[in-house]
């Protein structure tokens, strides 16, 4: 397996929903260290606030990857600039001034059952701009074929640099469903070289991480995209439980877990960030 993306938390899920969902700085903190000690590559972070809402506030983020940073020094961080509740450009991009290894990159605009997100043509142009700027490696998420073409389109415009890695997200009601013909396609229509992790969403999450284990790429899994261990949603779930069941899943597969440095050394690392620049 090539890497093991941990997304421990979302801009969503509450805790009346689960008590396992991480909101508070102290608990992502604790979560994400629990996963490293379990084995993880790299963590994509979103903050919140008190009342549990998301949040872009940078004081917030820094407090987390300094924790991070501190128990987890060769974890590759990865921070949301999500427009799912945010649009100030501004606002969304500040994180990155912190300067994580990676900032998420959606390549389009699309709907969730709770609403849009919206990622402008223009949004997404100045987004990599910034990204560029400060030295931060973009993590491409695409729901559907139609994004990897307009990630094509990028690179061939020299607004998009290797190394590419490319989150495919199925299972959304509203984008590609995690068929066997739908992620097939989305694999097939990569740029050449590119890396990619494939999540699925609420039920879909297990059928797509192990998808996944068996092409050799990348898993994304956690809290983030499912709450539950089971299909009839009987069982809260935990990040724990969801890692440890991928572990289980890639060494029936023989399939090991790339370690953080390893995939840093591949250029998904922000030397700078490290005091290593």
């Amino acid at each position: 397996m090539r890497d093991h993306q941990f997304n421990p938390t979302g801009l969503e899920s509450m805790k009346r929903q689960s008590p396992h969902v991480p909101v508070t700085p102290q608990e992502i903190i604790e979560q994400v260290h629990e996963a490293y000690e379990i084995g993880i590559t790299l963590v994509h972070v979103h903050a919140r606030h008190n009342d549990e809402s998301p949040t872009h506030e940078p004081e917030i983020y820094a407090t987390i990857f300094d924790g991070i940073r501190k128990h987890c020094p060769d974890l590759v961080i990865c921070a949301s600039t999500s427009g799912r509740v945010e649009q100030d450009f501004d606002k969304r991009s500040a994180v990155l001034e912190l300067r994580p290894d990676m900032g998420s990159l959606t390549l389009g605009s699309l709907n969730f059952s709770s609403g849009p997100s919206i990622n402008a043509p223009r949004t997404i142009e100045r987004l990599l701009e910034k990204m560029e700027q400060f030295g931060v490696r973009p993590e491409l998420e695409c729901f559907d074929v139609g994004m990897i073409n307009y990630a094509k389109y990028l690179i061939e415009r020299q607004r998009l640099k290797p190394p590419f890695y490319f989150n495919l997200l199925v299972g959304n009601l509203a984008t590609a469903p995690d068929d066997l013909i739908q992620v097939g396609l989305m694999i097939r229509s990569l740029p050449v070289g590119a890396w990619w992790a494939l999540a699925g969403i609420g039920r879909a999450q297990l059928r797509a991480n192990t998808l996944a284990i068996l092409e050799g790429g990348g898993v994304r899994v956690g809290l983030e995209d499912n709450l539950w261990e089971d299909d009839a949603r009987t069982r809260l779930a935990t990040n724990a439980s969801l890692l440890q069941r991928i572990h289980q899943l890639a060494a029936i597969f023989e399939r090991p877990v790339m370690k953080p440095a390893t995939f840093g050394r591949l250029g998904f690392y922000n030397r700078l960030a490290r005091g290593q620049g």
